[in-house]
C-alpha cells in the first residue's frame, strides 16, 4: 500500500505543481503573493461546465475554459493591480487586491452558480492494463498530462523571446525598460499564463474527482502556495519539487492517519521547513544592498 499511496500523491502533487508555477511566476516579476489565484483554479474548472452547456462539447470548453480564465487573471491585473504600482503604493496594497478579487470571483461563483458540488464529466478515464503497476491509468494520466504542460511552461520561460523578457523583469523591471521591453505587457502575459494553467488545472482535478464546486479554489489555492514556498518561490522548478513533496505527504498521511490529517500534515510539514530552510527547497538569500 506504500506505493500505492506515494504515486497517488505524485499524481496530485502535479496538480498542485501546476497551480504554484502560477504565483511563481507572478512572484518572480513582481514580488507578489497573488492569492487570487485559488479562486481562478475554480473559475477554470466551474466555467467549463457553462460552456458544455452551450454545447460546446468537453474540450472545446476545456479550450474556451483556459483562454477565458486567462483573461480574468489579466483583467484582475489590469483592474486592481496595474493602478496601484503607476501611483507605486505599498507592497500590501497589492497583496490585499489580489485577497479582495479572490473573494470576489469566489462570491460571484456561489452567487451566479450556486454554492452545490455539481457533476464533472470524466474527459481523460482510459482503461489500460498497467499490470502490478501501482498507479491507475487515470492518474498516470493526471501525471504525464500535467508534466508535460509544465515542460511547456518551462519552455516558454527559458527558451522563447518573450520568456527571454520575463527574466529580465524578473532581474531588474527599470533594466528592461531601458532596453525597450514593455514591462506592463510581459506582466500582463505572465497573469494570462498563470490563469492558463489554473484552469488547466482546475480541468484536470475536475476530471479525477468528477465533481467541482466554487469553495474548491480555497484549499487548493493554500496548499500551491505552500508548495511555491517550499520549493522556493519565484523557481519554477521548486513549485515541482514543492508539489510533489506536499502531494506524497499527504497522501501517506491520509493512507496512515485518516483523511482527517490531509490537510494539516502539508502545512506542518511547510513550517518545520521554513523554519530550517526559510527560503525553501531551492530558494535563494536575497541580500538588499543600501
Amino acid at each position: 500500500m506504500f506505493w500505492t499511496y506515494v504515486t497517488n500523491g505524485l499524481a496530485i502533487g502535479m496538480i498542485y505543481a501546476l497551480v504554484a508555477v502560477g504565483y511563481s511566476m507572478v512572484f518572480g516579476i513582481l514580488r507578489l503573493i497573488n492569492f487570487s489565484h485559488g479562486s481562478l483554479y475554480a473559475f477554470g474548472a466551474q466555467i467549463i461546465l457553462v460552456f458544455i452547456g452551450f454545447r460546446l462539447g468537453v474540450w472545446w470548453s476545456i479550450l474556451a475554459s483556459i483562454i477565458t480564465t486567462g483573461l480574468l487573471s489579466l483583467i484582475i491585473n489590469k483592474v486592481a493591480l496595474e493602478p496601484l504600482r503607476a501611483k507605486k503604493s505599498i507592497p500590501i496594497a497589492s497583496l490585499i487586491a489580489t485577497i479582495g478579487a479572490f473573494y470576489i470571483i469566489q462570491n460571484l461563483m456561489i452567487a451566479i452558480l450556486g454554492s452545490e458540488r455539481v457533476a464533472f464529466p470524466n474527459f481523460y478515464s482510459i482503461e489500460m492494463n498497467l499490470g502490478n503497476f501501482p498507479m491507475t491509468s487515470t492518474q498516470l494520466i493526471l501525471f504525464l498530462v500535467s508534466l508535460v504542460l509544465l515542460l511547456i511552461l518551462w519552455l516558454i520561460v527559458n527558451k522563447t523571446k518573450i520568456g527571454l523578457a520575463m527574466r529580465a523583469v524578473k532581474q531588474s523591471a527599470d533594466t528592461a525598460v531601458l532596453m525597450g521591453i514593455d514591462v506592463n505587457k510581459i506582466i500582463s502575459f505572465t497573469f494570462f499564463l498563470g490563469g492558463a494553467s489554473a484552469a488547466i488545472a482546475g480541468a484536470l482535478i475536475g476530471g479525477y474527482y468528477q465533481l467541482v464546486y466554487p469553495t474548491m479554489g480555497s484549499i487548493m489555492g493554500m496548499k500551491a502556495f505552500s508548495a511555491a514556498v517550499l520549493g522556493g518561490i519565484g523557481m519554477l522548478h521548486g513549485s515541482v519539487v514543492g508539489g510533489l513533496i506536499i502531494g506524497v505527504i499527504e497522501s501517506l498521511a491520509a493512507g496512515y492517519l485518516g483523511g482527517t490529517y490531509r490537510d494539516a500534515f502539508a502545512f506542518i510539514v511547510l513550517i518545520l521547513i521554513l523554519l530550517i530552510r526559510p527560503s525553501g527547497i531551492f530558494g535563494k538569500k536575497v541580500i538588499t544592498k543600501v
